[in-house]
């Protein structure tokens, strides 16, 4: 999550690769901005709110603020988390990038969706049908044990939901408007061909016995 003990606060996690590796899939300018400025944005925002927080409780704010700043929490934090895990979840093509999962996570998918491809199928239709900005998400679902494909709103996050999220794919329109222009449908495709499905292998084992 990037959290720096010296300064006491949240820090933007480097991305690992660089930001044009991903082409021509996701091209190097929308990956600078996504990172850079919107990511930015969700960890200053989530810092702000802490703090904020803080002062309120040591009386040096007022007290009604707290239902604003705890709002805000929630959103810059749910957002910083998803990024995060956005970021590790993607490789270049060839380089981790792409193909299929292996091993349990690939068996699980097999279980839980019949095969790898109907659960493509779901999940790129699933988040193509996200209503305006949020995410399409890959989750195990700690109460039945299952992989599940769900739509989280905004920067919702899944933990009412009894889920974890082990692979997202951001469908606001600042993550592919430059390259897809309206076409969310295109940018999803390209998607698919980045996803490291070796960490979200690693993601899934480290949640499925939980």
């Amino acid at each position: 999550m990037g959290w720096d003990v010296a300064k006491g606060e949240f820090v933007l996690p480097p991305l690992p690769f660089a930001p044009n590796a991903l082409e021509p899939h996701l091209d190097g300018e929308t990956i600078t901005i996504h990172h850079t400025k919107h990511h930015q944005a969700y960890v200053t925002g989530l810092n702000k709110a802490l703090k904020s927080l803080a002062s309120i409780r040591d009386q040096q704010a007022e007290p009604w603020q707290i239902k604003y700043y705890s709002r805000e929490l929630a959103f810059n934090g749910a957002g910083h988390a998803n990024h995060s895990l956005l970021w590790q979840t993607l490789a270049p093509e060839g380089k981790g990038g792409g193909g299929q999962p292996t091993g349990p996570l690939a068996d699980a998918i097999t279980k839980d969706f019949g095969s790898f491809e109907k659960f493509v199928g779901h999940f790129k239709e699933a988040a193509r049908q996200v209503e305006g900005s949020g995410w399409g998400w890959l989750v195990h679902h700690r109460v039945s044990g299952k992989l599940m494909v769900m739509q989280g709103e905004k920067q919702q996050d899944m933990i009412g939901w009894s889920a974890t999220p082990i692979l997202g794919v951001d469908v606001w329109e600042h993550a592919y408007y430059l390259k897809y222009r309206s076409d969310r449908a295109a940018y999803i495709n390209a998607f698919m061909n980045v996803i490291n499905w070796p960490r979200v292998g690693e993601l899934f084992e480290g949640v499925k016995g939980k």
